[in-house]
């Protein structure tokens, strides 16, 4: 693939993007993982192409490596290869954000009655120091970190769930609405974004495992209610 000079550009130096990925991890395991943060906190663009060689520059990494995350990538959804070699980050449609509302609805209730019902004293606490740097984003405007801190809060809920195949198809779609999610994010603010979490975590320590899933699928419906007012409003422009 030949480097496109605008995508490099726009990409974020890997010094200035910070990661809590484990040392020990294999280099194709960790260059992945790279991506995956690239594409869910919206580092990586709708519509942008992504290079080997501009990936290579951003990460820090060798060839062989970033081309077979870009490869699972692929694979996954979370990129699209369009001929001619080109990889780029999907363009969510209308009709992508309704299949994702209808998919995250189905999934994550489920896995919220799940985690409710295992929760431990240990699991709510984590949580609830998720969810106050979550609210300490929305406070400062970090547009960046709400959305680390949005994922961590549900990739954290679908751990405690213990359904390994509910939770990977529900982590699976935010890679397909994550870059999306930040571009909405940096034009309607922190302070409009939704958060049902506290909601959420009441139930959860109440062991209301219905409260819980239905604090939950508000948040969710919210948040992409926002990505589909947001699309179609750029279809109309």
């Amino acid at each position: 693939m030949t480097q496109d000079p605008a995508t490099s550009a726009s990409l974020v130096s890997f010094a200035a993007y910070p990661t809590m990925l484990s040392p020990e991890l294999p280099a194709h395991e960790k260059v992945y993982r790279e991506m995956r943060d690239l594409l869910l906190f919206g580092e990586l663009a709708p519509g942008q192409a992504v290079t080997i060689q501009g990936i290579c520059e951003t990460l820090g990494a060798g060839m062989t490596p970033v081309r077979e995350a870009i490869r699972r990538l692929t694979a996954e959804g979370a990129l699209e290869f369009l001929g001619n070699r080109r990889v780029v980050v999907p363009v969510l449609t209308v009709g992508h954000v309704n299949e994702l509302i209808f998919a995250r609805q189905a999934i994550e209730p489920q896995l919220t009655i799940r985690a409710t019902e295992r929760a431990t004293d240990a699991d709510i606490a984590e949580l609830t120091l998720i969810d106050e740097a979550l609210d300490v984003a929305i406070a400062q405007g970090d547009v960046r970190n709400y959305l680390e801190q949005n994922y961590r809060f549900h990739a954290r809920l679908y751990s405690m769930a213990d359904a390994p195949i509910l939770s990977a198809l529900a982590d699976g779609l935010w890679l397909r609405f994550g870059p999306s999610l930040r571009v909405v994010c940096g034009r309607v603010g922190t302070e409009n974004l939704p958060d049902q979490h506290h909601e959420a975590l009441s139930a959860m320590r109440a062991g209301d495992t219905q409260a819980a899933a239905k604090a939950m699928r508000e948040d969710v419906i919210q948040g992409m209610e926002q990505v589909r007012r947001a699309l179609a409003e750029t279809t109309r422009d």
